[in-house]
């Protein structure tokens, strides 16, 4: 399939439509000159496997704007967790007849989901948050009610005041 920035994406796996959708608005997001970029989706059931439904995983392609999304998320209680970006796994998401596919497999597909993104963020600083495991809460914990939990809309706001100051 073709995108809006003109890269092409091989669909493995039709239950992944969501990046598809993700990826170009990070796209359009980053043809419109945004200064900075934070997505947040319910993307793969991998970061469940990979950190429960405790922490919400992160992926940037900026140190910077991720330390301040980590420090936004502790002052309001939202605990995230960086996942490497390494190059290495970019591999998993190479195509033979397009730009990437829209997987990359079992392994680290937290990973390579958020390695998929990346894709379509320029040099705009850019942080996706995978909350597929701390979107719903199956009892009380802290603050957090039964059911849906609202993260990460206390990182968010906190990360927008600190951006603003």
């Amino acid at each position: 399939m073709a995108t809006m920035s003109g890269k092409t994406i091989e669909v493995i796996n039709t239950d992944a439509e969501g990046r598809l959708v993700l990826a170009d608005a990070l796209g359009y997001a980053n043809k419109l000159g945004a200064k900075h970029m934070v997505d947040v989706a319910t993307l793969t059931g991998s970061i469940v496997i990979a950190l429960g439904n405790i922490y919400t995983g992160a992926f940037s392609n900026n140190q910077e704007l991720m330390d301040r999304v980590i420090a936004a998320g502790a002052e309001g209680g939202e605990l995230i967790w960086q996942m490497p970006m390494h190059d290495g796994y970019k591999e998993q998401i190479k195509s033979e007849v397009a730009d990437v596919k829209n997987i990359g497999g079992r392994s680290a597909g937290s990973i390579t989901a958020a390695q998929l993104l990346a894709e379509f963020t320029g040099d705009t600083p850019w942080v996706h948050l995978d909350i597929a495991g701390t979107s719903m809460s199956e009892k009380e914990r802290g603050y957090l009610v039964k059911g849906a939990t609202g993260v990460p809309v206390r990182t968010l706001v906190n990360l927008v005041l600190s951006l603003a100051k």
